[in-house]
């Protein structure tokens, strides 16, 4: 049964890969309002989750926000499909501007590690095409629980020469180590960690548990970080890829400090592009002490 789900899965995937452009979004789109119409578990998460971070919200705007955001989550799943299935290179043409692309090359050319971080925001998966084709740096990935799906994305993210390392002790340690040698890995830093990863610190109007990992590779300047993302652009041309150097805060000794830079950098651009986030990831399934769970 797993074998035929994963084959269908990738059917799909490839199905929208062979879609005209324009197509790729009307189809996303589509998806998406389904999403925002019928009910689910993903539109009842992503409306608990902007319930939570937008409190201040009237129903009508916060259902419009669910919409939209529903339309784009849509627009990314079938984007993502291309950016899996097509070669590199064509999915890098789309990338329509760039911005902050010194940040990358001085922090490249310092002799340090180098830790891309970057978030569910946008399309991530035409990024990794981006930041693999400046360096040659591990992604960091959790693996989907399909194994034919786990495949294809394993064979499809390092098709620039780069390597991945699946979220496992295994993993981490190849991250780490890479690091420590003075090259470049990408992570995505907004995944919610076990507890003890991970400490509670500001996210919007929330308390969200947020992963030590990257600012703990930072600590005390031995590695620079670098933000990326790269957003579509809205007139559905292809994307804007930003990159930022990671405020000085993050590189701080005390833990709580580094954490929440990085967070606050993470919701800065979420506010931005808040429809591009993926709102129906379970981000906050962990809670502070006392407080009830929200799924």
């Amino acid at each position: 049964m797993e074998k035929l789900k994963g084959a269908l899965v990738v059917g799909f995937l490839r199905a929208f890969a062979r879609l005209p452009w324009p197509a790729v979004q009307r189809t996303g789109s589509l998806i998406g309002w389904l999403m925002w119409r019928l009910p689910n578990r993903s539109r009842e998460v992503a409306r608990t989750n902007l319930a939570h971070c937008f409190p201040d919200l009237a129903p009508d705007a916060l259902d419009r926000l669910l919409r939209d955001t529903l339309r784009d989550t849509g627009k990314t799943l079938t984007e993502s499909a291309c950016a899996w299935i097509w070669p590199a290179r064509k999915s890098l043409s789309l990338i329509r501007e760039v911005e902050g692309l010194d940040v990358l090359e001085q922090a490249l050319a310092s002799g340090k590690g180098v830790v891309g971080i970057t978030s569910h925001l946008g399309n991530w998966e035409v990024l990794n095409h981006f930041y693999c084709s400046q360096c040659n740096p591990i992604i960091f990935y959790r693996p989907p629980k399909l194994a034919a799906v786990d495949e294809l994305l394993r064979k499809q993210r390092v098709q620039l020469g780069n390597r991945v390392a699946p979220s496992t002790r295994e993993g981490i340690l190849s991250v780490i180590k890479e690091v420590r040698r003075g090259g470049a890995v990408g992570i995505p830093a907004d995944p919610e960690p076990s507890e003890s990863s991970g400490v509670f610190v500001p996210f919007f109007a929330t308390q969200a548990l947020t992963s030590k990992f990257v600012p703990g590779m930072l600590t005390g300047g031995k590695a620079l970080g670098v933000f990326l993302h790269a957003l579509r652009l809205p007139d559905g041309s292809g994307y804007k890829v930003i990159l930022e150097a990671a405020p000085e805060a993050m590189y701080s000794e005390d833990t709580e400090t580094a954490v929440a830079a990085m967070s606050q950098v993470i919701e800065g651009y979420v506010r931005r592009w808040p429809t591009q986030y993926m709102w129906t990831m379970k981000r906050f399934k962990k809670r502070p002490a006392g407080e009830a769970r929200w799924y």
